[in-house]
Order: C-alpha cells, then sequence, then structure tokens
C-alpha cells in the first residue's frame, strides 16, 4: 500500500503554481442559473450498496431534473479508506468524493475546494473537514456503534435479556453456538470492519475521546493491561472460543449481512448505519435490534458520536461549480444524510426503532474530537493504518499478543523519535 510519504512527494512534483493562492469558496449555482450548469461529473463513494440498489441514480435522477444538461456517475471503493489515498496520489479522485479521515488537515487544500460559507452553515462536527478557518467537506451523517443482533436468533437461542455485562455478553454467545447459529460476524476477512475492535473502541471505552490523540505523548501505548490490551484480549477469546465466523480469511461482507438478515449469524459489532443494509438485506424491521456493546463488567459504558464521512469537492475537478451544485444538494435536498444515521440534529428523535432501542440502555455517549495532525503524522511515519484495520487483524492472529505489541511499540517510537528531531 502506497504510504502518505508517497502521496507528498506525488504531490510535490505535480502542484503547479497556482495551488499556493488561497482558493475562493465556492457557491451552488442558484435557481435562476440552473439552465447554465451542465456536463458530467463522477462521484466516489463507499456506498456501494446505495448504488446496487438504485438509491444513488435515485438522487441523481432528482438532480437533473434541476440540471437537465447535467448528470452525475458513481464509483464505489470497496476498501475506501486506502483505495482513496491512492487515487488522490495520482489525481484521480473523481469531482465529488469522501475525505480521507487520515488525511491531515493542513492538507485538506491540496485535495479539495473549500465549501462557501452559506453552503456549511448550521454544520454540527465544526472542528473536522476544516483548516485555518475554511471548511472543506459537509457531513453525511451522525452514527454510533454497538451490537446490532437478530431477534429471532436469539429467541432461537433461548436468550431473553440482552447483556449488560461483558461475561453476560459471552454467555449469549455460547447459547448462539450451541443452537448452531455464528454468534458473531466480525468480518475478520473483509479488514475494514475490524476497526470497530481497535482504534474506533478504544477512542470511546475511557470516556475520553482524545485517548488515540494523547497516544503521541507515550513511547510504548499499546500494553496488555491497558484499553488496547483489553480489547484485543476480547476479539482473541471470541475467536478462540469459536463464537467468530468460521471463514475468517474470506471477504463474505455481503454474504455476512445476509445471513444476519436471515438468523443464520447472531450477532455485528457496527456502526447504527449496518441496520439499514440488514433490512434491505431481508430482515424484517422487527427482527433486528441494537445495544451498546458491553466491553467489560462494568455498570456504565460509554458509546461514541461520530461524524460519518465528510463529502466534498476535488481541488482537480474539471467542473468544481456543478460538483459543488451535487454536494448542496445530495446533503440539503435529498435523503442520503438519513440512510442509516442517526438525525444530525441530536434534539430530533431517531426514526428507526433500533435507535430508540439502543439509546433505551442509556448508554453515555462521547462526541467525537477531530484527529489531530500530530497522531496522523505519527501514524504515517510508523506507518500502521488506523483507517484500514489491517494492523488489527495482525494483533488478532499474532501467536504472542505481548509481542505483537512490543513490534508496535517499537514503531512508534522510532515516529516520536524522527517527530522530535524535526
Amino acid at each position: 500500500m502506497r504510504t502518505m510519504l508517497l502521496l507528498l512527494l506525488l504531490l510535490s512534483a505535480g502542484c503547479d503554481s497556482s495551488g499556493s493562492k488561497p482558493a475562493v469558496p465556492a457557491t451552488p449555482a442558484a435557481d435562476h442559473e440552473q439552465q447554465s450548469l451542465s456536463g458530467s461529473i463522477l462521484m466516489l463513494t463507499n456506498r456501494i450498496d446505495l448504488i446496487e440498489n438504485g438509491t444513488m441514480q435515485g438522487y441523481a435522477d432528482q438532480f437533473m431534473k434541476k440540471y437537465p444538461e447535467a448528470s452525475v456517475e458513481f464509483e464505489g471503493l470497496s476498501n475506501y479508506a486506502t483505495d482513496i489515498m491512492v487515487r488522490l496520489s495520482t489525481k484521480d479522485a473523481g469531482d465529488v468524493l469522501l475525505l480521507p479521515v487520515n488525511l491531515p488537515a493542513r492538507e485538506l487544500d491540496y485535495f479539495f475546494e473549500p465549501l462557501s460559507a452559506e453552503m456549511s452553515a448550521g454544520e454540527k462536527f465544526t472542528t473536522f473537514a476544516a483548516y485555518d478557518g475554511r471548511r472543506y467537506g459537509l457531513s453525511t451523517g451522525t452514527t454510533t456503534s454497538g451490537i446490532v443482533y437478530n431477534k429471532k436468533a436469539f429467541k432461537q437461542a433461548g436468550i431473553t435479556e440482552i447483556p449488560q455485562t461483558l461475561d453476560e455478553f459471552y454467555a449469549i454467545c455460547a447459547k448462539l453456538k450451541q443452537a448452531d447459529i455464528t454468534p458473531i460476524y466480525m468480518n475478520y476477512g473483509a479488514v475494514w470492519p475490524l476497526r470497530e475492535w481497535g482504534n474506533n473502541m478504544v477512542n470511546y471505552m475511557t470516556g475520553n475521546p482524545d485517548y488515540l490523540n494523547n497516544m503521541v505523548h507515550e513511547n510504548a501505548p499499546w500494553q496488555l493491561d491497558n484499553e488496547w490490551g483489553r480489547l484485543l484480549g476480547i476479539t482473541r477469546t471470541i475467536i478462540a472460543r469459536g463464537y467468530a465466523e468460521d471463514e475468517l480469511f474470506s471477504n463474505n461482507w455481503e454474504i455476512s449481512k445476509t445471513k444476519l438478515a436471515k438468523g443464520e449469524a447472531g450477532m455485528f459489532l457496527s456502526g447504527n448505519w449496518t441496520v439499514r443494509q440488514i433490512l434491505d438485506a431481508g430482515a424484517a424491521p422487527e427482527d433486528i435490534g441494537f445495544f451498546p456493546f458491553p466491553y467489560d463488567n462494568g455498570l456504565k459504558h460509554y458509546a461514541p458520536l461520530n461524524p460519518d464521512w465528510f463529502i466534498g469537492v476535488s481541488k482537480f475537478s474539471r467542473n468544481k461549480e456543478l460538483s459543488m451544485s451535487w454536494v448542496n444538494f445530495l446533503v440539503h435536498e435529498t435523503s442520503y444524510t438519513a440512510e442509516g444515521f442517526l438525525p444530525l440534529d441530536g434534539n430530533t428523535e431517531p426514526s428507526m426503532e433500533q435507535y430508540r432501542e439502543f439509546l433505551s440502555y442509556q448508554p453515555e455517549l462521547v462526541e467525537a474530537t477531530v484527529q489531530t495532525d500530530s497522531f496522523i503524522d505519527m501514524a504515517n511515519r510508523a506507518k500502521l493504518s488506523f483507517a484500514s484495520g489491517d494492523y488489527i487483524q495482525e494483533l488478532i492472529a499474532a501467536p504472542d499478543l505481548q509481542k505483537a505489541f512490543d513490534g508496535l511499540n517499537e514503531k512508534w517510537e522510532e515516529a516520536r523519535a524522527l517527530s522530535d528531531a524535526k
């Protein structure tokens, strides 16, 4: 996989002198300018499901009613966090795309057009996708993470109560396994879902949303007796006891959704956006539930409150005005931001029963803070892709977790030394 270093080298070779001038934030076209917008734009997205089921094309059709001479095409990336960095390095990132989470804020202007104040008014997560007073992306939803489960599978296994502690969670896994149901589908082979079992959970299970950011002050953040050790201990226990899927090394993301929908699998640990996809895979709404993950035996548990991906316009787009209008339309005039997400307005009651169930267990919600450039730089120097999940896969499979942690700590300490030397 290409690293951020390669990305920056390509940038330094490929940016022209005009790229250093302050960009004027673009504004989407007004209604009276509709007829003047024309051409074709390409949007890159991780929502392959919305492309395949025609939802994205439906939004494009609505857009073309406003702009008859315009068209929008879509390309889905199955491993978006990794693939998009390669595409950006070659300036082949379409016209509209989701902003990479592992891109330092100071580099946003190299790749994205700044948005107008009018376009970004009302943005909830104001510290994300922004730098030096300019905003480069709009949030597409608000997410939390927890256990998505099949109620019929629970009933078949004789499970009558939702687990409130880690021991109770292990107990229902055992019951599901005994009933010949895959207790929890980790999607180990798909890799990216493992982020939930790594940095995503570590960053909220202490109640401190800056846990990852604060790792830049440590030489050896991976320890058996801290959050990393406890969390990896859970994942390794699940696999060791046979509670995860049998086909660990196969990328069965799409298949796994059908298995959960049918009750052949009992649970996922994932974001709330998964609920809609399980329903689209054939589950009846009344058969799917959602509860906070009990990562320890305490009485109180935290759950994250995160922005989903931010969407913006490529610096290299040849039709920036049309692209801006599409972003504005998609976020503000369609149901795209409601496709499996919590309401952007925190005062609004969630529309889906599964979200109301989740909140009924009264988890303490921890609102995310943006990853600092210092953390992203450190991760890049250590060659650790926190956005992809592959290092979590390696930690789960490691014969000796302490030795695997020692290897990560060595890389991290070297990265810190390089940082201090600058």
